[in-house]
């Protein structure tokens, strides 16, 4: 079932429309990831989501009900510019957060303990919070968004500020929310953490959801019967043997073993690859090449505004 669905939103700033008919189901216990380039219209629809800003048309449902006011107690939002107050102390900024969200300041406190236990933190309590890093103040503003086991997470380009090491620890952090049974929206310009954390996505572009699905089904479904192939030969005998029935892309020695990407057309198979390629040497090893995310996404997006530039 789905926790939270958009219909048909619509929402026009101006002269400029944001948001065009965008359609999104987010299934419940799922990590789903809002994708899009700079200006596409992801924060418009998170602010909607948010209840900070109203469509001009649709509507949100949460968990099947039209969004009111009262459901964002059962949200958490970690918006990608940050807002901590620079001069307050860390707990005490924490605490007034935390009872902000609902919590009495006991239930507060214990549930702030545990996660300042987690990430190892106890010590930044008395600390202002302007004398922590970029990524120690992004530490405290995930603490505040998760503290109150929201229904509903929503993550905005969270990783930003943090190095290797604690992007791991965040990630882990949200699979392991997501496996408690927390529905999360994940929204990020990087492609490698949507392929290791995303269940499904939407790609939004100038205000149109251009692309959505699971990523698993996208990613096959965009792929081009394209093989990398690892065998012991000659490069030569590999384009005699190839040449006008497949297409070699790219092609490599490593000592005495050829790799090559090879380019199967529509009226042969894998089969007849490897029918070409026995007679050539020993076979180690054939892998088809399956597009990432960052492929798919640069190639829709650029599709999508070659599209738009002629209408």
């Amino acid at each position: 079932m789905e926790l939270l669905k958009a219909v048909n939103i619509t929402k026009t700033f101006a002269q400029h429309k944001a948001l065009n008919n965008v359609n999104v189901t987010v299934p419940e216990g799922s990590i789903y990831g809002l994708l899009g380039p700079n200006g596409a219209g992801k924060t418009t629809l998170i602010r909607i989501i948010n209840n900070i800003i109203a469509p001009d048309s649709g509507e949100i449902l949460f968990k099947g009900e039209k969004l009111k006011q009262f459901h964002t107690g059962q949200i958490g939002y970690l918006p990608e510019e940050r807002g901590l107050y620079k001069k307050m102390k860390v707990g005490e900024q924490s605490l007034y957060l935390a009872q902000l969200k609902g919590l009495s300041h006991k239930e507060a406190l214990r549930r702030l303990k545990y996660w300042f236990e987690k990430f190892e933190i106890q010590g930044w309590w008395n600390r202002k919070v302007e004398e922590l890093s970029k990524g120690m103040q992004q530490k405290i503003q995930f603490i505040i968004t998760v503290i109150h086991d929201p229904k509903l997470m929503i993550f905005d380009e969270p990783f930003s500020g943090f190095d290797p090491i604690n992007v791991n620890m965040l990630k882990e952090e949200i699979l392991e929310l997501r496996d408690k049974g927390a529905t999360i929206i994940f929204s990020t310009h990087n492609m490698a953490s949507v392929e290791e954390l995303c269940d499904h996505i939407s790609l939004v572009n100038k205000a149109n959801i251009i692309l959505e699905g699971s990523v698993k089904t996208i990613k096959q479904a965009y792929k081009s019967n394209a093989f990398e192939i690892k065998i012991r030969g000659l490069q030569s005998a590999l384009k005699e043997s190839l040449n006008g029935t497949f297409t070699i892309t790219s092609m490599k020695n490593e000592d005495d073993t050829t790799i090559a990407s090879i380019q199967i057309s529509e009226n042969h198979n894998v089969n007849d690859l490897l029918q070409n390629l026995i007679p050539l040497g020993q076979i180690q090893a054939v892998n088809e090449i399956i597009p990432n995310m960052n492929d798919i996404f640069i190639q829709q997006v650029n599709l999508s505004n070659d599209n738009s530039n002629k209408e």
